[in-house]
């Protein structure tokens, strides 16, 4: 049973029907205890990173999910839910985040090749490179484009958590990242087509120990 973290923020809708599309039917919840029921957990997000935390923290969601990753129970960030599994962000100033995997947040520099800019945000599709093919998330998933939306982008501090990356405006963009347990996609799946879809199934029926 997958359980969708609804702290007022997500992507719930399109993440909802995604999961619907594979044959799961998730649940969403604020609470607590209703969450420790799933087997999995995602968390997504739309909007600032400031945001999200606090709105986590009000309802003690984020000692919630420390705790749900260290037990070794799945989890999955989508795009600013992504984000919130890093050590910290400068958007709107310099935030906490859930700190289950290394590394910071930062705006694009909107300065590409020889001080040409480029536009911010990075919206529309892009194309991963797969920098671990072997791993579970990627599974079965062909090569391809995925949709971004996105103002800031992570810093990965261990580049044994990058899975998969695109290149925007000559910058790396950590595309899929992981650890063990925690996994995160910066772009939206339920909305990147075949290749998205694949990921989300490889998520939602993954087992501990298969490849």
């Amino acid at each position: 049973m997958i359980g969708i973290v609804d702290y007022g923020m997500g992507n719930l809708h399109s993440v909802t029907k995604g999961l619907e599309r594979i044959g799961h039917t998730p649940f969403l919840s604020e609470k607590i205890e209703e969450l420790e029921k799933a087997d999995k957990l995602i968390l997504p997000g739309v909007g600032s990173f400031r945001d999200g935390m606090r709105e986590l923290q009000e309802r003690g969601l984020d000692t919630f999910l420390q705790e749900w990753a260290q037990s070794g129970r799945q989890l999955l960030g989508i795009c600013l839910g992504m984000q919130l599994l890093f050590e910290e962000s400068e958007e709107n100033g310099q935030t906490t985040g859930l700190s289950l995997l290394r590394g910071g947040v930062k705006r694009f520099s909107g300065k590409g090749v020889d001080g040409v800019p480029y536009k911010v945000p990075h919206m529309g599709w892009n194309r991963l490179t797969f920098q671990q093919e072997g791993h579970p998330i990627l599974k079965d998933v062909p090569n391809g484009h995925v949709y971004f939306v996105h103002s800031y982008v992570v810093q990965v501090a261990d580049e044994a958590e990058l899975i998969a990356s695109s290149e925007y405006g000559n910058e790396l963009v950590p595309a899929v990242v992981g650890q063990g347990n925690v996994w995160g996609t910066q772009f939206h799946p339920e909305k990147s087509s075949v290749l998205g879809m694949q990921m989300l199934k490889n998520f939602a029926e993954y087992k501990e120990g298969a490849r």
